[in-house]
């Protein structure tokens, strides 16, 4: 007979995904994720695997979780340009649509762990062509409803907008100049038309 969880799962892969997003993944202890998650050792091993296998599924959740609260904030607004002026804009105020205070977690692992492994080098490739797809669905959605033109290069342009969204998301950790954000979301959402 299969021992049940003595806990829930998704509760105890946020309390990681935090501690590896406040710690980074090498400066992280399984000390530091036990204590977090509410678990002993033989628990998370159990269930997660090594510490890198951990880390790689709280990415996967997190990558999720953070295209569909993309994807939500495309279609909140019936014009698109104004849909990626809004999504531009709430990470120009607050950083990160997921969690304002880190960055995007996605982007710190592209940072810490996708130069010298090439599993998490994929994983974060992947989600940024994801991200590229949402965005080209949405321009060329634009296209369909006449509102963008019929010319634009909607891959061509969504990548571009996903380079801007990460670079605007990495220079919102360090406070910059208002003016300066304003004209660079201006700049990225001009490629609209």
């Amino acid at each position: 007979m299969v021992r049940q969880r003595e806990f829930d799962t998704d509760k105890a892969l946020d309390a990681a995904m935090h501690m590896f997003w406040d710690k980074g993944f090498e400066a992280t202890s399984l000390t530091d994720l036990t204590t977090s998650m509410g678990i002993q050792r033989p628990s998370l091993y159990a269930a997660f695997g090594d510490k890198k296998a951990l880390f790689e599924t709280v990415l996967r959740r997190y990558t999720t979780l953070h295209a569909a609260q993309i994807r939500s904030r495309l279609q909140r607004k019936s014009s698109v340009k104004q849909a990626f002026h809004a999504l531009f804009e709430h990470i120009g105020a607050e950083g990160d649509v997921t969690d304002p205070r880190h960055g995007c977690f996605c982007i710190n692992t592209m940072v810490e762990l996708a130069p010298h492994d090439s599993k998490f080098a994929v994983l974060t490739r992947e989600h940024q062509m994801y991200l590229a797809v949402i965005f080209q669905e949405t321009i060329e959605r634009g296209q369909r409803s006449g509102e963008l033109s019929g010319n634009l290069n909607a891959s061509a342009v969504a990548r571009s907008l996903v380079i801007s969204m990460i670079g605007l998301t990495v220079l919102m950790k360090s406070g910059p100049d208002r003016s300066f954000v304003e004209q660079s979301i201006e700049a990225a959402i001009s490629q609209l038309g």
